[in-house]
């Protein structure tokens, strides 16, 4: 990955930058599914407690290039400012950005309730260490395009280290193994 591009989110009346980000990754996402890519990862620069304004987007050149001909961004890039594609500053560190996932969520527990391996007194113990045990990761909000309904995508960041680990990445940008370039 020697290559990437920034797209700085512009917030307005119009859009809010979360909700913006949410529309930005579904449609990344959904690209990244159309061109069976596994080769391209993500990160957020000015992560803190949110994701931030900026959504970077990795790869090899001609995969950035192939990318941004798909004009995912459609009716998105006239509240984003895409940058061209850069190489990555020498001397930069990496990280794994990744999903992270609980183990215990509502879709879960209506699974265990219809195959019925939960007992009807166990369910509010259930519910009570469910909320005990919520992330405090940042999230995006996507749109499932089978049902149309919501879920989150928490993420993950590693700690930082000072060299590169190859590997592939999900249709997400994701990945368990593999480094992104962060600066």
């Amino acid at each position: 990955m020697n290559y990437f591009i920034d797209i700085k989110l512009m917030s307005s009346k119009e859009i809010q930058e979360n909700i913006l980000l949410n529309q930005l990754y579904t449609n990344f996402h959904k690209r990244l599914y159309d061109l069976k890519a596994d080769n391209i990862g993500v990160s957020f620069p000015r992560y803190k407690l949110k994701l931030g304004d900026v959504f970077r987007i990795h790869g090899e050149q001609k995969d950035l290039e192939c990318l941004q001909k798909q004009n995912w961004l459609g009716e998105l890039s006239k509240f984003c400012l895409v940058n061209i594609i850069t190489e990555i500053p020498n001397n930069t560190q990496y990280r794994i950005v990744s999903r992270v996932q609980t183990t215990m969520s509502q879709s879960k527990l209506r699974r265990l309730i219809k195959r019925g391996t939960i007992k009807e007194e166990e369910i509010k113990g259930y519910k009570a260490k469910l909320f005990q045990k919520s992330l405090d990761n940042p999230f995006v909000e996507l749109r499932s395009m089978s049902n149309g309904e919501r879920h989150r995508r928490f993420i993950n960041f590693s700690t930082l280290v000072n060299n590169q680990v190859t590997g592939t990445f999900d249709t997400f940008g994701l990945s368990k193994k593999a480094t992104v370039p962060w600066f």
